[in-house]
């Protein structure tokens, strides 16, 4: 009798355990920016998330990348006369968006934290304090969360010097092994890796972008595991990148652009992102998962995509990238270890 690999991971997620927690986790977030003026969407934000909102809900926790800050002060020296500004800041109250749709977690580690300054950092973490999501970003950040009785642990790295930096990996498995001290299960974050449509493939080595250090991310990934982290979760390059599974842990190398609005080009793959859930185990073991996949519209309004172009592509990608570890993704687009 010869089995189909669908019906086989089918098969080995039926017989998984019953998972101690079941993530959702998607890419970089942006809401829309009062800088430059024009770019907030429509209804104030109201209905940016109402297309996703069900999905991100559906889970223990949820997991976003904030790429930029939440503030309503500051200033950005990125803002020359006459040049082309990347500088965001989304008003603090569309935290509550973030809240209706369930985010727990977010990673403020990134390019774009520190647009609006020192002082617009601040204001984001008290916002995001004030409403419960747990956060890590700036260097010696760890977030802390009660679950089930059990202690989780956040840290989120980036490749810049103002955040835990994904290029120190010694001072980064420090971290990560002072919080598996107390910590039951540890979930490592990192923006990093070049940016753009054809940067979909996980290199060894370093990767550079615009003269930058981007990091080592393979290294860094394994690194962290090897510290203790059970799950590792990836953004910055604005374009899905594939799967692997190291030590019975899981990482996502990239999740993409999952909720960008007013300033970002969503051309191609840039536009396409999946929601990632993951089960772990109590121990934090990767038990399986699955691929719900988004797209954009219009100037960056996530949607479901029936056609499941992020998933497909997300799988393509894996099988490349890792044909030996990484998980097996089945034509529901379930994931086995």
């Amino acid at each position: 009798m010869h089995l189909t690999v669908s019906l086989l991971s089918a098969l080995t997620l039926a017989s998984s355990p019953e998972p101690f927690l079941r993530l959702r986790a998607g890419g970089d977030v942006m809401l829309g920016t009062t800088v430059p003026a024009g770019k907030l969407p429509p209804e104030d934000g109201a209905t940016l998330l109402a297309g996703v909102e069900a999905l991100l809900r559906d889970a223990d926790l949820t997991f976003v990348n904030l790429e930029g800050p939440l503030c309503d002060s500051g200033e950005s020296t990125k803002c020359r006369k006459g040049g082309n500004c990347f500088a965001f800041r989304t008003p603090t109250h569309y935290v509550k968006y973030l809240v209706q749709a369930g985010v727990d977690l977010a990673s403020t580690a990134n390019n774009h934290s520190g647009d609006f300054g020192e002082a617009c950092r601040r204001e984001t973490e008290a916002t995001l304090d004030a409403q419960g999501i747990v956060w890590s970003g700036p260097r010696g950040t760890v977030g802390k969360l009660d679950y089930k009785g059990k202690k989780l642990a956040l840290v989120a790295f980036h490749t810049a010097g103002a955040c835990n930096d994904v290029n120190d990996l010694k001072t980064a498995a420090k971290l990560v092994r002072e919080a598996k001290q107390w910590a039951q299960v540890v979930i490592v974050s990192f923006h990093g890796g070049a940016e753009g449509a054809r940067a979909t493939r996980v290199k060894d080595g370093v990767e550079r972008f615009l003269g930058e250090n981007r990091g080592d991310l393979k290294t860094f990934a394994r690194g962290v595991i090897d510290a203790g982290a059970d799950l590792v979760l990836g953004h910055g390059p604005h374009v899905l990148r594939g799967l692997e599974v190291y030590k019975e842990r899981l990482i996502a190398y990239s999740l993409g652009n999952f909720a960008t609005y007013g300033r970002f080009d969503l051309s191609g793959p840039l536009g396409l992102s999946v929601l990632l859930e993951v089960s772990l185990a109590e121990d934090g073991r990767f038990l399986g998962g699955r691929l719900f996949s988004t797209k954009q519209v219009g100037q960056g309004v996530p949607v479901e995509d029936e056609a499941q172009k992020g998933a497909k592509l997300l799988r393509e990608l894996t099988r490349a990238d890792f044909p030996k570890s990484g998980p097996r993704i089945n034509d529901a687009f379930e994931l086995a270890p």
